[in-house]
């Protein structure tokens, strides 16, 4: 079955890809500088995914032959036809994780400090004081890396593990999706997922064809139409003994694609590509480890912080003259100051993250919303583009019939019964008439109004010819639940005319054509059969108007309109009849002066407008034009263009009849939403694989355009020239909306790379038509390299996985498109309005409480390091500890762990105020919260504090050591305590309980400490008054510098509390 499967058709040549602007790029990043600066990592990266390409090279693409229903006889091996979105396996997991975890500075820093304990000359205090954090560290990250593998896992496995029904020799056999192999004859049932790509070779509807609904593929939840190969579709049944000729040349309508949905009756088909070979997969992108932008500058810092210590170090023992054994005093002063760079980050961090992750879950006012990754709650809080799909996630993908216009008068949802009166009484006047036999679809004295023009019809019988062209103008089937077997049983009920109306379902390939179908139906004309040849209409009396169909025109993006010719039974009438989009229909049409501006109110009000017009024909003209139109469907050249000429030459001046106007039902507060998060700083683009027309109309309904921004169409481009002129014509427009269709895109982006994504990222808002899911993707990735910040995107189709994948942050919608968006996605939820709340307060709140308490725990290493540093100097720069043992662990853990934790409850403005202010957003993605100014002040806060402690302790110390350590570890405690106070914005109750919980913790351990303390000193006064007097000094001028900063520099959000 020679099938190829190559993507070579849709990679355009590469030679013309080196532009200008990416050559300026890589002139500027050369050199030196670049190469100490992170150029190493670029090479090192590119040699890695160059090894990585020639090992996954890709096998070459021919030609299969396929053993239908005898998968053995294949000679080649395929691959499984398992669902797999793990990163890890059982061998690849430890490494794996322990790789991700120690590329980060941080974290391979304390792996080396705590491996230099195991040197004699080296070992500074207790090895556990080193092990025990660093093991906690990596044993909370394997345990929650494990979860995310085994829910992965699970979630494939409930995929794999579908069964479906197998033709073999003896019969129908039971089948899991994983072990269906390439030559396998699959049956799929109605609403079941196709398993694999196959080759349709039959179906139990009688004319030979059946839709499949492909929005996981492509996102267009309209249904498709797919025909049986013709040979086997009318192989005889089982035991007529007939051996039929079979040589089929196969098209792409024979072709059935994984994970699209069987929508009418039950196939059966033979598989040809499994596994990672279908198309389904061949379009998504694999998925990253995402890393937030805040775990970036918190790296960033920790690098900034060990050449501190290591200059500190330095300074050490420069003052004590390089005497002795310098080199290995150097790398005790290291080791000593070690807790510069707190390991206690990484554990406060993760745990915070895991914190917001179950605050997420727990929302009320988002509910069902599902954190699948747990490392990036931040980066809701720093988005900046929200790239974003049309169907399903914008809209609910139910078109609403909302207007119909016949050039004098308009009817909209309010006047619809109206119509339903004049459609009743214009059929009652039929039936009154006394004709011979079945009713006549229009009576006499109609036919006689039509063949006079001069006289003007009534408005009676204008809405009566535009609803019946409008349910004879369409390619729609409905379908009606078979209770009994296949197809007698079918038959013998349309010989009896049972459709029963709460039996009847509409199939077709555009949700709008169903729209307009059940809207004849509700206004009282009834489409209730139809097959190839024919369709049957019913009045609101409940006679059957049948119509034998001569001709039909489908609808394609070119032609933008389609045709149908059919003659009437009774009568013997034939019209022709046609609908499309006003752009195509208005040269078509008899002369008329409100057909365009009735069609751009529509537009405006959001509604996709279709135009109806009817051309009645002679039997002569009929028959002319059927010879002309058979004979250019059998021309071999150009046979496309002939076709077009013969029916082009039917389609002038014809009546035109009505205008409809259809509304797609926005997701519930969808524009609210927009406006929120336009406000909040955020760009809109929205990719979508619909029509221009289409997004166009939901851009404007949806307020992603404001009503009055000007829309920049940019014209199809197909080379350079044409891109390089529409580039120059869109840089002259000003804060206009952008809308640009996939081809052009390509093109632009082939070329002009750079100077696009600029000028589009100047844009208030950017709608792109025609987009496919790797395109998605590269748009993300786009605007991840020219502009530096960070993306998120959201969708609900399996089309729009990778573009998930390939943001920062991916938001999936649970919707009619099934869940494998949200299953890819690192946070699901249920409707996109929740996103409003997702981004405005938990994604506010996570990135403001991680800042600070990254930056808390890291004074909290530094003012104990300040104090070393201030003990050292004075005592000859000696390199021996201040704090041993269970102090330094204690300090760490117990003394301190709960209040400095406790700052992820911390707000600064209540949800209802940060979703009324979202400008308070904006500020964020400056990342003020979180930079090199707020990480001085606090260095500047640690060395201040812990000067006065130390020097404070040394001024008032009696006689003994021992004094000192009590009176200033003592001091240390309380004011780590104050300070958690000073920086917490709103109180917490538990809050308050860590407070005293710590401070009870640390009273209670004294009685335990004898060895570092004198139990006797410090139940007497001086020792009392001395730690309040160290404590008052290093904490009270902070208290007031927030207060008169508070009092004369407010923050905006204080404002706003107030």
């Amino acid at each position: 079955m020679p099938l190829m499967m190559s993507e070579e058709g849709f990679e355009n040549d590469e030679s013309d890809y080196q532009t200008l602007p990416r050559a300026r790029v890589n002139q500027r990043q050369s050199g030196l500088g670049w190469f100490l600066l992170g150029g190493w990592r670029v090479l090192c990266g590119s040699c890695c995914d160059c090894l990585a390409h020639i090992c996954r090279r890709k096998k070459e693409l021919k030609a299969r032959t396929v053993w239908l229903g005898c998968p053995e006889k294949c000679e080649e091996k395929y691959p499984k036809n398992a669902i797999k979105n793990q990163k890890y396996n059982i061998f690849t997991f430890v490494p794996g994780v322990l790789y991700q975890q120690f590329k980060f500075f941080l974290n391979l820093y304390f792996l080396v400090v705590a491996c230099s304990q195991f040197v004699p000359s080296l070992k500074i205090g207790y090895l556990y004081t080193y092990w025990a954090p660093l093991g906690f560290v990596l044993t909370v990250t394997m345990v929650r890396e494990a979860v995310d593998e085994v829910r992965r896992y699970q979630r494939d496995k409930e995929m794999n593990s579908q069964l479906y029904s197998k033709l073999t020799v003896r019969g129908k056999i039971q089948v899991k999706s994983s072990d269906i192999q390439v030559g396998d004859l699959i049956i799929v049932e109605k609403n079941q997922r196709i398993p694999a790509d196959m080759i349709f070779l039959r179906t139990s509807e009688k004319n030979g064809a059946c839709f499949i609904r492909t929005d996981q593929l492509d996102g267009e939840t309209d249904w498709k139409l797919k025909v049986a190969v013709g040979c086997t579709q009318r192989l005889p049944a089982l035991g007529e003994d007939t051996d039929p000729q079979i040589h089929e040349s196969l098209s792409i309508e024979n072709t059935l694609w994984a994970s699209t949905v069987v929508a009418s009756g039950t196939v059966i088909g033979v598989v040809i590509y499994t596994g990672k070979e279908t198309r389904s997969v061949l379009n998504t992108s694999f998925a990253k480890n995402k890393v937030g932008l805040l775990d970036l500058e918190l790296n960033r810092l920790t690098k900034a912080l060990f050449l501190a210590q290591v200059v500190l170090s330095v300074v050490m023992v420069a003052l004590q003259g390089f005497v002795g054994p310098w080199f290995r005093n150097l790398f005790r002063f290291v080791v000593l100051f070690s807790y510069i760079i707190p390991i206690s980050l990484r554990v406060n961090l993760d745990m915070g993250k895991s914190a917001y992750g179950w605050m997420i879950m727990k929302d009320e006012n988002i509910p069902g919303t599902v954190v699948r990754t747990s490392t990036i709650p931040e980066e809701l809080g720093r988005l900046v583009y929200l790239l974003t799909d049309k169907t399903g996630t914008l809209t609910q993908n139910e078109m609403i019939f909302k207007r119909l216009h016949l050039g004098t008068v308009s009817y909209g949802t309010d006047t619809m019964d109206e119509i339903q009166s004049h459609i009743i009484q214009s059929y009652a006047q039929v039936t009154s008439q006394p004709s011979g036999g079945s009713t006549s679809g229009a009576t006499p004295s109609r036919k006689t109004q039509t063949s006079a023009p001069k006289v003007r019809k009534s408005v009676s019988s204008r809405i009566h010819e535009a609803v019946k062209a409008i349910a004879l103008c369409h390619n729609v089937t409905p379908v009606y639940e078979s209770h009994g077997g296949v197809n007698g049983e079918t038959e013998s009920a349309e010989a009896d005319q049972d459709f029963s109306d709460d039996n009847r379902t509409y199939q077709a390939s555009s949700p709008d054509e169903v729209a307009l179908v059940r809207w004849t139906e509700s206004v009282g004309l009834t489409l209730v059969n139809r097959d190839l040849t024919s369709l049957q209409l019913k009045t609101p009396s409940g006679q059957i108007l049948s119509f034998y169909i001569l001709q039909i025109f489908p609808f394609t993006s070119e032609s933008k309109r389609m045709g149908i010719i059919v003659r009437e039974e009774s009568t013997g009438d034939i019209t022709f009849y046609m609908k499309g989009a006003d752009v195509a229909m208005a040269s078509i049409v008899q002369y008329n002066d409100w057909l365009e501006e009735e069609c751009g109110n529509m537009a405006r009000e959001g509604l996709r407008t279709l135009v109806v017009a009817k051309k009645s024909l002679s039997e002569e003209q009929y028959q002319d034009f059927e010879n002309r139109y058979n004979q250019a469907k059998l021309s071999i050249h150009d046979r496309g263009l002939k076709v077009a000429a013969v029916v082009e030459s039917l389609e002038r001046e014809m009546e035109l009849l009505c205008l409809t106007g259809v509304e797609d039902q926005l997701q519930a507060d969808v524009r609210p939403t927009l406006e929120l998060l336009r406000n909040a700083g955020i760009k809109i683009w929205m990719l979508t694989g619909d029509k221009l027309e289409t997004a166009t109309c939901i851009a404007k309904s949806s307020h992603l355009v404001s009503r009055n921004q000007h829309i920049h169409v940019f014209k199809p481009v197909s080379n350079r020239g044409e891109a390089h002129l529409e580039l120059n014509a869109f840089r002259r427009k000003h804060d206009c909306a952008l809308v640009i269709s996939g081809d052009s895109l390509e093109v632009c982006l082939r070329y002009y790379e750079h100077e696009f994504v600029e000028l589009a990222c100047q844009c208030p808002a950017v709608v792109c038509c025609r987009c496919s899911p790797t395109q998605k993707a590269q748009i993300v990735r786009l605007l991840q390299q020219h502009t530096a910040n960070r993306t998120c995107a959201i969708g609900d189709g399996g089309n729009d996985v990778s573009m998930i994948q390939a943001a920062d942050c991916g938001i999936g919608i649970e919707g009619k498109e099934g869940k494998q968006a949200s299953l890819a996605a690192d946070f699901s939820i249920t409707q996109f309005k929740h996103i409003g709340r997702l981004l405005m307060v938990h994604g506010r709140n996570s990135y403001k409480r991680s800042a600070a308490l990254g930056q808390f725990v890291m004074h909290r290493g530094m003012i104990i390091s300040t104090m070393q540093a201030v003990f050292s100097s004075i005592f000859y720069f000696a390199s021996v500890p201040l704090y041993q043992g269970f102090l330094m662990v204690g300090y760490a853990t117990i003394y301190t762990m709960f209040p400095v934790f406790s700052l992820v409850l911390d707000q600064d403005v209540k949800p209802e105020m940060a979703l009324l202010y979202p400008e308070l957003y904006k500020d964020l993605t400056k990342g003020r919260s979180l930079s090199f100014k707020t990480f001085l002040i606090w260095v500047l806060i640690s060395v201040y504090q812990g000067g006065i402690l130390m020097y404070g302790a040394l001024v008032l110390f009696e006689s003994e050591f021992v004094h000192v350590v009590a009176i200033s570890f003592t001091a240390l405690i309380l004011t780590e305590l104050l300070m958690v106070a000073l920086t917490i914005r709103t109180w917490h109750w538990l809050m308050v309980v860590a407070e005293f919980f710590s401070l009870g913790c640390y009273l209670a351990s004294l009685a335990f400490l004898n060895e570092y303390f004198d139990l006797s000193f410090i139940t007497t006064w001086p020792f009392l008054w001395k730690v309040s007097a160290i404590t008052l000094v290093s904490c009270l001028p902070l208290y007031i510098i927030k207060y008169l900063k508070r009092k004369f520099s407010p923050p905006s959000y204080s404002k706003l509390s107030s």
